[in-house]
Order: structure tokens, then sequence, then C-alpha cells
């Protein structure tokens, strides 16, 4: 049997500009191009398309809705990205002007991650979004068998029976997707009450898709995730052990990078991993700071964290990480530097650390920060062990930060030990018998 591979799609990127986003028009055609690559289309033409202002039925103004249908026949496209949020019904009518496949910011973002999609979690969560987001378009967009969307995703081709999508249907799978992630949710619960008996802290790296997490996941634990530059490289949550400065473990997680105008069923949908974000210690915000649009991308991503109640504004500590330092000439490095160091000491403002993921630059002082950081929660006891406990002593050395260590004439040994809350219990329960002094 011949195995015939389907040749990709030939698309088109436009970007419908705004009155007022002159400046940084040219940096979201980017994203969008970006976003429309990590499908493994051939993108023909990408422009931005001026709006003076948004048309109900179509978004687009009709010389414009020509002027595309010029690029489509002269292109010889099949798929139109339109980098905006659209209606159903502009979708519909937009496909109807064109005759190719239309699909949004939204469902390019959900395409996206339903192709990443590694695990059986991940695919469980990116099909309840889908399937949110196709309820809401339960509007027929091609009048035969050949045009009907078919398959998993929106890109998929020509179907070969025809599926009768409506809303009952759509609510059965939906209840039955959000029954088998209630059981991912529980699962995962119990997996976190587990780390949360063991001494180690939990960081946990977030940040804007694209902005060096995996990379920096990597170089600090070694850890093989799939770092690539492309958007939604990785997708699901990989945790690893994080060896500190003083030699203490903890437990580092990657997760899934966000993006302006995440749909919200997708945050609904990931809900049972954007809670491990919840759940840490510490949060590592990864920034691109060569991005021209790090502030706002910087404001994207807090703005997600504050949907699923995680980040400073809800008592969690965070540490800002300046990273791809190597993609700045000298004198933004050193301005960048200057403005790093300021903002660590404003207690207004959070720590900043400029890094760079790819050759290891302010690694080393952003782990000393990061274990600064998770020792403010850890309580510094004094303890005096005698000679026939001293078992008592090398536990301590194991599972704390010996501080001082003094042997008196009597051979007891006086101790000031750094100890998590949990190993503060256990010493007490453990070890009654050792006299605490402080």
């Amino acid at each position: 049997m011949i195995n015939q591979e389907r040749a990709p799609d030939r698309c088109i990127v436009i970007h419908p500009r705004e009155q007022g986003q002159n400046y940084q028009a040219e940096y979201e055609l980017e994203e969008a191009i970006g976003l429309a690559e990590a499908l493994e289309v051939e993108l023909v033409h990408a422009q931005i398309v001026p709006l003076r202002q948004i048309n109900a039925a179509n978004y687009l103004g009709g010389g414009k809705i020509a002027e595309i249908d010029a690029h489509i026949k002269a292109f010889t496209a099949n798929m139109v990205v339109v980098n905006a949020s659209l209606t159903p019904i502009q979708q519909r009518n937009l496909e109807e002007r064109w005759n190719v496949k239309v699909i949004d910011r939204t469902g390019l973002i959900l395409e996206i991650f339903g192709v990443r999609a590694a695990t059986k979690e991940g695919s469980l969560q990116v099909e309840l979004a889908r399937l949110g987001y196709e309820r809401s378009r339960l509007v027929r967009t091609w009048t035969h068998l050949e045009r009907q969307r078919g398959g998993s995703g929106f890109l998929s081709g020509p179907g070969e029976t025809q599926i009768e999508s409506d809303r009952r249907v759509l609510s059965e799978k939906m209840t039955k997707l959000r029954q088998q992630l209630e059981q991912v949710r529980r699962t995962r619960g119990l997996q976190r009450q587990k780390r949360q008996k063991a001494p180690e802290r939990v960081v946990a790296l977030v940040g804007y898709t694209n902005a060096g997490k995996s990379t920096l996941f990597n170089r600090l634990t070694e850890g093989g995730v799939l770092a690539k530059d492309m958007l939604f490289a990785t997708l699901d949550t990989t945790h690893r052990i994080l060896e500190l400065p003083n030699g203490k473990p903890a437990v580092l997680s990657d997760t899934v990078g966000f993006i302006s105008d995440l749909p919200t069923d997708l945050i609904t949908a990931f809900r049972a991993t954007l809670e491990e974000v919840h759940e840490a210690d510490l949060l590592l915000h990864i920034r691109d700071i060569s991005d021209p649009l790090t502030e706002q991308r910087r404001q994207d991503v807090m703005d997600v964290l504050n949907q699923i109640s995680a980040g400073p504004e809800h008592d969690q500590n965070m540490i800002e990480v300046w990273n791809k330092a190597d993609l700045l000439s000298p004198d933004a490095f050193a301005a960048m530097e200057q403005r790093a160091a300021a903002a660590r000491d404003n207690d207004k403002e959070l720590s900043a650390y400029i890094t760079s993921s790819q050759t290891g630059v302010g690694v080393d002082e952003l782990m000393l920060s990061v274990e600064a950081t998770l020792a403010e929660k850890d309580d510094i006891i004094e303890v005096e062990i005698a000679p026939k406990d001293f078992s008592v002593r090398a536990w301590l050395h194991e599972h704390g930060h010996v501080l001082t260590e003094k042997t008196a004439k009597n051979g007891h040994c006086r101790m000031r030990v750094q100890l998590t809350d949990s190993d503060v219990g256990k010493l007490r329960s453990r070890h009654p018998q050792v006299v605490q002094i402080a």
C-alpha cells in the first residue's frame, strides 16, 4: 500500500490593526506567523490589515475582503489565519466569501495545543476546550460533504462520513470529559499532598510562550525537556529534582507557556495542570527581555495567574527572570543589569535577575536567590544534643541547613539549624528527648 502524505496547507496570515496599534502591529503579526508555522503549514503571504471599525458581519470591510481574495487566488492558498477573535457568523461569512478555511486566533491556539498534547491528560484538556469552542460554532459552514470539517482538529482534510454535531451530543461529550478530568484533578491532588508531606519545596516556572522556560529547566536539572525556538514547544507539566546551592533538593516544575488572549475555555480545561502553579512555594516568571513587547507579555502572564488565584497578588512568592540576555547589545545588557539591581533593592518591586538560559549568565546568582527565598519560610531552631543522641545530629545535617555547631566540654553538641516546618515537627515527634533552646 502506497502511503501518500497530505500536502501542507498553503496559508495566508493577516493581522487586523486597530487604531492606536501602529507600534506593536508588526510584532503581533510576527507572533501570528509563529503560531501558524508551529502547525507546519506553508506560509505564502502575511500582512497587516488596517481597520477603521469592525464589521459585524464579516469583521473586515468589503475592500479588504476583496484584496485578501486576490492574494488567495494569486498564491493558491487554501487557508487564512485571522489574528483576532471572530464570531461564528464572521468566520462562516469569510469562508463563504473566500472559499477557503478560515481560522481565528482562538482556533489556531487550540489546534496547536491539540497537536502538541503528549499525554492522555493533555489530550483530554485540549479536547474539552475544543468542544467548547466548536459548540459555539454550530453553523454549517460548508454545504456538501467534501468541505465538511473532519477529524479532531480544525485543519483536518475532507471527512469520509458526515458527522451530525449538535449541542446535545457535544454537551454529553463535554460532560464525560469533565468527569475524566475530575479524576485527573483528584489524582493530582493526591500527588500534591504527597509532595507537601515531603521536605522538598516546589518551584514552578511560568512565563509567556517561547520565553526560554524549557531551556532554563534543562540547564538547572538536565531534565531533557524539548526546548525549541517555537511557540508552545512543550505543553505537559514536567517535574525534576533541583539541587540548590546548599546541596538541599527542591522540585522544579516546567509548565505550559501563556499567551495573550489565551482562550478562556483552555484556561478552564487546563485548570488541573495550572493548579500545580497555584500550589508552588515559589514562582519564577521567565521573561524574554529581548522582546520589544516584554512589558505587555508580562501583563498577559500576570492576568492568567490572577485567573487561577496565583502570583504576588495572592501572597505567592515570585522572582522575575529576565532571560535571553545573550540577545541584547552590550549597552542594553548593562542597562538591564542596573534595572534588575534597582528592582532587588526596592521592596515594592519583585526581585529580578538578568540571565541567559543558553550561556548560563546570571543563573548562579538566580539560584542563590531561589534558595534564600525558599528559606524565608523555614524555621531556625537551636538544640542541644547529648552524646547518646548523636544520631539526631546526623539527621539534622541530612535534613536541615546547619548554621552553627559547637561541642561543649561535657560532650553535648549545640546546633543552630534551619529546618522546614514539616521537619521541625518530625524532630519534635521522633526525638522529644532533644532539648530545644530557641
